[in-house]
Protein backbone atom coordinates (compact mmCIF):
# COMPACT_ATOMS: atom_id res chain seq x y z
CA UNK A 1 0.00 0.00 0.00
CA UNK A 2 2.82 2.37 0.91
CA UNK A 3 4.51 1.83 -2.46
CA UNK A 4 1.33 2.40 -4.46
CA UNK A 5 0.47 5.43 -2.35
CA UNK A 6 3.89 6.96 -2.95
CA UNK A 7 3.75 6.35 -6.72
CA UNK A 8 0.18 7.48 -7.39
CA UNK A 9 -0.48 10.03 -4.64
CA UNK A 10 2.97 11.61 -4.23
CA UNK A 11 4.78 11.18 -7.55
CA UNK A 12 1.87 11.42 -10.00
CA UNK A 13 -0.41 13.52 -7.74
CA UNK A 14 -3.39 11.27 -8.51
CA UNK A 15 -4.46 10.67 -4.93
CA UNK A 16 -7.47 12.12 -3.11
CA UNK A 17 -8.20 12.89 0.53
CA UNK A 18 -9.52 9.37 1.04
CA UNK A 19 -6.85 7.66 -1.07
CA UNK A 20 -5.45 5.57 1.81
CA UNK A 21 -8.75 3.83 2.70
CA UNK A 22 -9.65 3.77 -1.02
CA UNK A 23 -6.41 1.92 -1.74
CA UNK A 24 -6.64 -0.35 1.30
CA UNK A 25 -10.12 -1.64 0.44
CA UNK A 26 -9.12 -2.36 -3.15
CA UNK A 27 -5.90 -4.15 -2.24
CA UNK A 28 -7.40 -6.32 0.50
CA UNK A 29 -10.35 -7.41 -1.65
CA UNK A 30 -8.17 -8.09 -4.69
CA UNK A 31 -5.65 -10.11 -2.69
CA UNK A 32 -8.40 -12.48 -1.58
CA UNK A 33 -9.36 -13.11 -5.21
CA UNK A 34 -5.77 -13.36 -6.47
CA UNK A 35 -4.61 -15.70 -3.71
CA UNK A 36 -7.57 -18.04 -4.22
CA UNK A 37 -7.01 -18.29 -7.97
CA UNK A 38 -3.23 -18.60 -7.66
CA UNK A 39 -3.29 -21.30 -4.99
CA UNK A 40 -6.16 -23.25 -6.56
CA UNK A 41 -4.49 -23.27 -9.96
CA UNK A 42 -1.72 -25.53 -8.66
CA UNK A 43 -3.85 -27.62 -6.30
CA UNK A 44 -4.27 -30.61 -8.61
CA UNK A 45 -0.89 -30.64 -10.34
CA UNK A 46 1.01 -30.38 -7.06
CA UNK A 47 -0.82 -33.44 -5.72
CA UNK A 48 -0.31 -35.67 -8.74
CA UNK A 49 1.21 -38.46 -6.62
CA UNK A 50 -1.86 -38.60 -4.38
CA UNK A 51 -4.24 -38.44 -7.35
CA UNK A 52 -2.50 -41.35 -9.07
CA UNK A 53 -2.85 -43.57 -5.99
CA UNK A 54 -6.25 -42.69 -4.47
CA UNK A 55 -9.60 -42.22 -6.18
CA UNK A 56 -11.46 -39.26 -4.62
CA UNK A 57 -13.30 -36.14 -5.83
CA UNK A 58 -10.55 -33.83 -7.04
CA UNK A 59 -12.65 -30.79 -6.18
CA UNK A 60 -11.49 -31.34 -2.59
CA UNK A 61 -7.97 -30.14 -3.40
CA UNK A 62 -8.77 -26.60 -4.62
CA UNK A 63 -11.54 -26.37 -2.01
CA UNK A 64 -8.94 -26.75 0.75
CA UNK A 65 -7.06 -23.77 -0.65
CA UNK A 66 -10.26 -21.75 -0.86
CA UNK A 67 -11.03 -22.42 2.80
CA UNK A 68 -7.51 -21.54 3.92
CA UNK A 69 -7.34 -18.33 1.88
CA UNK A 70 -10.83 -17.30 3.03
CA UNK A 71 -9.86 -17.85 6.66
CA UNK A 72 -6.76 -15.67 6.23
CA UNK A 73 -8.82 -13.05 4.41
CA UNK A 74 -11.34 -12.95 7.27
CA UNK A 75 -8.57 -11.93 9.67
CA UNK A 76 -7.21 -9.28 7.32
CA UNK A 77 -10.72 -8.03 6.59
CA UNK A 78 -11.43 -7.54 10.29
CA UNK A 79 -8.21 -5.53 10.58
CA UNK A 80 -9.33 -3.50 7.56
CA UNK A 81 -12.66 -2.73 9.21
CA UNK A 82 -10.93 -1.63 12.41
CA UNK A 83 -8.56 0.55 10.38
CA UNK A 84 -11.46 2.18 8.54
CA UNK A 85 -13.31 2.86 11.80
CA UNK A 86 -10.18 4.49 13.23
CA UNK A 87 -9.79 6.63 10.09
CA UNK A 88 -13.34 7.95 10.45
CA UNK A 89 -15.47 5.47 8.49
CA UNK A 90 -17.71 3.94 11.20
CA UNK A 91 -20.24 1.15 10.57
CA UNK A 92 -23.49 2.28 8.94
CA UNK A 93 -26.80 0.71 8.03
CA UNK A 94 -25.40 -0.11 4.57
CA UNK A 95 -23.36 -2.88 6.26
CA UNK A 96 -26.43 -5.11 5.93
CA UNK A 97 -25.39 -5.63 2.30
CA UNK A 98 -21.86 -6.65 3.23
CA UNK A 99 -22.59 -10.40 3.73
CA UNK A 100 -24.16 -10.55 0.27
CA UNK A 101 -21.14 -8.90 -1.40
CA UNK A 102 -18.82 -11.24 0.50
CA UNK A 103 -20.85 -14.23 -0.67
CA UNK A 104 -20.79 -13.06 -4.29
CA UNK A 105 -17.03 -12.64 -4.20
CA UNK A 106 -16.59 -15.99 -2.47
CA UNK A 107 -18.51 -17.71 -5.29
CA UNK A 108 -16.49 -15.76 -7.87
CA UNK A 109 -13.20 -16.71 -6.20
CA UNK A 110 -14.27 -20.34 -5.91
CA UNK A 111 -15.46 -20.58 -9.50
CA UNK A 112 -12.34 -19.01 -11.02
CA UNK A 113 -10.12 -21.13 -8.78
CA UNK A 114 -11.90 -24.35 -9.79
CA UNK A 115 -11.73 -23.52 -13.49
CA UNK A 116 -8.00 -22.74 -13.25
CA UNK A 117 -7.26 -25.93 -11.32
CA UNK A 118 -9.27 -27.99 -13.83
CA UNK A 119 -7.60 -26.59 -16.94
CA UNK A 120 -3.94 -26.57 -15.92
CA UNK A 121 -3.47 -30.40 -15.92
CA UNK A 122 -4.46 -30.31 -19.61
CA UNK A 123 -2.83 -26.97 -20.50
CA UNK A 124 0.32 -26.83 -18.30
CA UNK A 125 1.58 -23.58 -19.82
CA UNK A 126 -1.44 -21.84 -18.34
CA UNK A 127 0.26 -22.01 -14.93
CA UNK A 128 2.93 -19.60 -16.22
CA UNK A 129 0.29 -17.27 -17.64
CA UNK A 130 -1.95 -16.97 -14.58
CA UNK A 131 0.40 -14.72 -12.50
CA UNK A 132 0.61 -12.29 -15.43
CA UNK A 133 -3.16 -12.37 -15.95
CA UNK A 134 -3.69 -11.65 -12.26
CA UNK A 135 -1.27 -8.73 -12.37
CA UNK A 136 -3.02 -7.38 -15.47
CA UNK A 137 -6.38 -7.90 -13.77
CA UNK A 138 -5.20 -5.95 -10.75
CA UNK A 139 -4.41 -2.89 -12.83
CA UNK A 140 -7.73 -3.26 -14.65
CA UNK A 141 -9.91 -3.55 -11.54
CA UNK A 142 -9.97 0.04 -10.31
CA UNK A 143 -7.78 -0.62 -7.28
CA UNK A 144 -5.47 2.34 -7.86
CA UNK A 145 -7.92 4.72 -9.53
CA UNK A 146 -11.58 5.57 -9.90
CA UNK A 147 -13.01 3.82 -12.96
CA UNK A 148 -15.54 6.62 -13.52
CA UNK A 149 -12.65 9.03 -14.17
CA UNK A 150 -11.58 7.08 -17.27
CA UNK A 151 -12.82 7.75 -20.83
CA UNK A 152 -16.15 6.11 -21.60
CA UNK A 153 -14.69 3.76 -24.21
CA UNK A 154 -12.25 2.41 -21.61
CA UNK A 155 -15.06 2.08 -19.06
CA UNK A 156 -17.06 0.03 -21.57
CA UNK A 157 -14.16 -2.41 -21.92
CA UNK A 158 -13.51 -2.66 -18.19
CA UNK A 159 -17.21 -3.26 -17.53
CA UNK A 160 -16.63 -6.93 -18.40
CA UNK A 161 -14.40 -7.28 -15.34
CA UNK A 162 -16.67 -8.31 -12.43
CA UNK A 163 -14.02 -7.41 -9.85
CA UNK A 164 -14.55 -3.73 -10.65
CA UNK A 165 -18.15 -3.95 -9.47
CA UNK A 166 -17.16 -6.04 -6.44
CA UNK A 167 -14.48 -3.59 -5.29
CA UNK A 168 -16.70 -0.56 -5.90
CA UNK A 169 -19.48 -2.23 -3.89
CA UNK A 170 -17.14 -2.73 -0.93
CA UNK A 171 -16.09 0.92 -1.12
CA UNK A 172 -19.68 2.13 -1.36
CA UNK A 173 -20.63 0.16 1.75
CA UNK A 174 -17.51 0.66 3.87
CA UNK A 175 -16.60 4.23 2.94
CA UNK A 176 -19.48 6.11 1.37
CA UNK A 177 -22.56 4.71 3.19
CA UNK A 178 -24.17 3.76 -0.12
CA UNK A 179 -25.96 0.57 -1.11
CA UNK A 180 -25.19 -1.32 -4.34
CA UNK A 181 -27.49 -0.81 -7.30
CA UNK A 182 -30.28 -3.39 -6.95
CA UNK A 183 -30.35 -4.39 -10.62
CA UNK A 184 -26.57 -4.75 -10.75
CA UNK A 185 -26.68 -6.72 -7.51
CA UNK A 186 -29.19 -9.16 -9.00
CA UNK A 187 -27.20 -9.52 -12.23
CA UNK A 188 -23.88 -10.21 -10.49
CA UNK A 189 -25.50 -12.59 -8.01
CA UNK A 190 -26.95 -14.67 -10.84
CA UNK A 191 -23.67 -14.48 -12.75
CA UNK A 192 -21.61 -15.64 -9.75
CA UNK A 193 -23.97 -18.55 -9.07
CA UNK A 194 -23.98 -19.55 -12.75
CA UNK A 195 -20.19 -19.40 -13.00
CA UNK A 196 -19.84 -21.47 -9.84
CA UNK A 197 -22.28 -24.08 -11.18
CA UNK A 198 -20.31 -24.20 -14.45
CA UNK A 199 -17.03 -24.64 -12.57
CA UNK A 200 -18.43 -27.52 -10.52
CA UNK A 201 -19.75 -29.14 -13.70
CA UNK A 202 -16.32 -28.89 -15.34
CA UNK A 203 -14.66 -30.43 -12.30
CA UNK A 204 -17.17 -33.28 -12.22
CA UNK A 205 -16.75 -34.04 -15.93
CA UNK A 206 -12.95 -33.99 -15.78
CA UNK A 207 -12.63 -35.78 -12.44
CA UNK A 208 -12.13 -39.29 -13.97
CA UNK A 209 -9.35 -38.19 -16.35
CA UNK A 210 -7.15 -35.98 -14.13
CA UNK A 211 -4.84 -38.87 -13.17
CA UNK A 212 -4.34 -39.87 -16.80
CA UNK A 213 -3.64 -36.29 -17.85
CA UNK A 214 -1.03 -35.83 -15.12
CA UNK A 215 0.71 -39.12 -16.00
CA UNK A 216 1.08 -38.01 -19.62
CA UNK A 217 2.82 -34.76 -18.75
Amino acid sequence: MAIYYFIFAVVFQKGTDDFVPFLLVGLVVWQWFAQCVSHCSAAITQNHALISQVNFPKVVLPSINIVMDTFKFSIVFMLLLIGLWVMGYPPTWSYIYLPLILTIQFLLNYACGLIASALIPFVPDLSNLIPHLLRLGMYGSGILYTVSSLPENIQDILAYNPMIWVIESYRDILMYNQIPNVSSLAIYTCAAISLYALARLIMRKLNPVFARALMQR
